[in-house]
């Protein structure tokens, strides 16, 4: 099955991130390429850190993407940093994607509420606006319930959004392990409450191979430790950063997330940048042939 293939009766005719993004897996891989101007990085390359550096940088990282991942994320923070010409980078580098057939998730971390937050939502997800990415990461910790509107937003564009649940930096252990002490997800961890809120949410955007509504789960952490049984996950894609530099390995996928495996979108920047940019579309295709072998082993 292709993209194209799918028929939905969604608001405008927007096909189902979560449709689109199994075909792009099935066509291709569950490698998402990050997409990282690190300052560091670039000048490791001869790049500046302006819009002819970075424009270059996500020219790269698309090209090398293209035809092999099925998504790319660019890290918003390392083009916002630029100011104006870091933006028009990124605008460059989200049309490149959008031409070799890539999705993108902009990794963006908003979470607001009201009419803010529903604008965020717009300025990236709407098929009509300013970026057009494919889906964008949120942050539920003002409560998931103030996310509706950026996920009625995302569904109306056929676009799709990746909740933070359990992320890899320590200081969040602390309040993502906290127990919930009142409500529906009571004597659950805050992390483990928000998996079910995105299962749930899933549940209303009606059958589909993945849900529109992902999660963000670090691919170094044991769910377990998070008070999270990987069967709650339902139908969500789980991005999932830390594999290569940060220690992650592809071939425990399985172990990692047992049966919800082939819902994991494999997600790496640094190490896909160690051999400099001549390197970049090895590294890539090397990490999808990895992981169609991790994948093969019975579950």
């Amino acid at each position: 099955m292709t993209v194209t293939d799918v028929v939905t009766d969604r608001p405008g005719g927007a096909t189902p991130f979560g449709v689109r993004l199994a075909a792009a897996v099935g066509e291709r891989s569950p490698l998402c390429v990050g997409i990282d101007p690190h300052a560091a990085t670039l000048a490791a390359w001869g790049l500046g850190r302006d819009e002819a550096g970075l424009t270059a940088f996500g020219a790269t990282l698309v090209d090398a993407a293209a035809g092999r991942a099925a998504i790319v994320k660019p890290q918003v923070a390392f083009f916002e940093a630029a100011g104006v010409a870091g933006y028009r980078a990124l605008d460059a580098t989200l049309r490149r994607a959008r031409d070799a057939g890539l999705l993108v998730v902009a990794d963006v971390k908003r979470g607001d509420i009201g009419s803010t937050g529903d604008d965020y939502a717009l300025a990236w997800l709407d098929r009509d606006g300013p970026f057009r990415a494919d889906a964008m990461t949120v942050s539920p910790y003002l409560g998931y319930g103030s996310l509706a509107g950026t996920v009625d937003v995302a569904r109306r564009n056929g676009a799709g959004v990746f909740v933070l649940a359990a992320t890899s930096n320590p200081e969040a252990r602390l309040l993502q392990t906290a127990v919930v002490a009142e409500g529906p997800r009571a004597g659950r961890s805050v992390a483990a409450g928000i998996v079910l809120d995105v299962a749930d949410d899933n549940r209303t955007g009606g059958d589909q191979p993945l849900g529109d509504v992902g999660l963000v789960l670090g691919a170094t952490l044991d769910l377990d430790d998070f008070g999270i049984d990987a069967q709650a996950i339902g139908s969500a894609p789980v991005l999932a950063p830390g594999f290569g530099a940060q220690g992650a390995r592809i071939e425990d996928l399985r172990s990692l997330y047992g049966a919800r495996a082939e819902q994991v979108l494999v997600s790496e920047s640094r190490g896909l940048l160690v051999d400099g940019p001549d390197g970049v579309a090895a590294l890539v295709r090397d990490r999808a042939d990895r992981i169609r072998t991790a994948l093969a082993v019975a579950a």
